[in-house]
Formats: structure tokens, C-alpha cells, sequence
């Protein structure tokens, strides 16, 4: 009886975690990191990927700045999670304005997508687009937005994609 309280146990805990991001290489679906932190799209990669690397690219090594990124449709001198996830979003017609992280929770449908993931939770959000993680901190103190292979926990988080991708 113990045992099996104990597994029932590990099951909900299991479930109520998502999976962390973890770094896989597949050929042909994972986009390229080069030397210098930009994002090279799988050349097969639907027109909506290849638009969010090119914009990821855009802003990667600009500040973090809290609020930022939130201004519809331009750069700004620095962005946050959200402004960062919106502005690739936003660059791929994936979304008609900035949202903040929690607002992320509900958007496109529920799950892994296959070439766009939104993590999310109520204080933070990240992308996985083209299997590469487009985030704003988690990688040796850097803060601000940039490419990275590196592994992330999803405590907390809801994975969302857009519809399609």
C-alpha cells in the first residue's frame, strides 16, 4: 500500500512538471548556433521559422531591460522575457502584439510544438524554435536576449506552440 502511494506520488509530480528544455541535435529540424550567438534556420524550415530566427538574430546580444520590447511593431533599447518572445512572434505573424509572460499561459494550442515552443508561466517566458531556446537569462549570468543550447528546468511553465508549427 505504501509503495503504491509513494508511486502515485511520483506520477502527479511527474505530471505537474513539464519536462525540462534539453539541447537535441536532429538533422534536417534544429537550427544551427554559430561562434558569434546567431541562429542559422534549417534550410526545410516553414517561412514563419525562418522569420523568428532571422528576428532572434536581430536583437540577440541587446540589454535586458524590464518592460522592454513592449512597443508594437520596432526595435527597442532593450528587451524582457516577453518583450523578446513577442517581438520573434510578432516577426513571424504569429502574434499582432506584445503580450507579457503570463498571457503566453493561454496562447495557440496546448503541448510541444513541432518547430515552435512557447514555455511560460506566470513571471517568465521562453521559446524553443527550431530546437534552439531563445531566452532572456539561465545562461552563465548573461541576461538579455540570446541563443542557446544550454539545458533550462520548466518548473512552473505551460508549453504552448503556434497552431501548425
Amino acid at each position: 500500500m505504501r509503495a503504491g502511494i509513494l508511486l502515485l506520488f511520483l506520477l502527479l509530480v511527474a505530471c505537474s512538471s513539464p519536462a525540462p528544455y534539453r539541447y537535441r541535435y536532429v538533422p534536417g529540424k534544429t537550427a544551427l548556433l554559430t561562434p558569434n550567438g546567431s541562429a542559422v534556420a534549417p534550410p526545410n524550415a516553414p517561412p514563419a521559422v525562418q522569420e523568428a530566427i532571422a528576428a532572434g538574430n536581430r536583437i540577440t546580444g541587446s540589454p535586458y531591460v524590464y518592460g522592454g520590447g513592449h512597443c508594437a511593431g520596432g526595435f527597442s533599447k532593450g528587451y524582457d522575457c516577453s518583450g523578446a518572445a513577442s517581438f520573434l512572434l510578432s516577426a513571424a505573424n504569429l502574434l499582432d502584439s506584445p503580450i507579457p509572460s503570463k498571457e503566453f499561459r493561454k496562447f495557440g494550442e496546448g503541448g510541444l510544438g513541432e518547430w515552435i515552443s512557447v514555455y511560460a508561466r506566470k513571471d517568465h517566458v521562453f521559446l524553443v524554435v527550431a530546437g534552439l531556446r531563445f531566452d532572456t537569462g539561465w545562461t552563465h549570468g548573461v541576461s538579455g536576449p540570446q541563443w542557446t543550447t544550454l539545458s533550462r528546468p520548466a518548473d512552473g511553465c505551460v508549453i504552448r506552440h503556434p497552431m501548425a508549427l
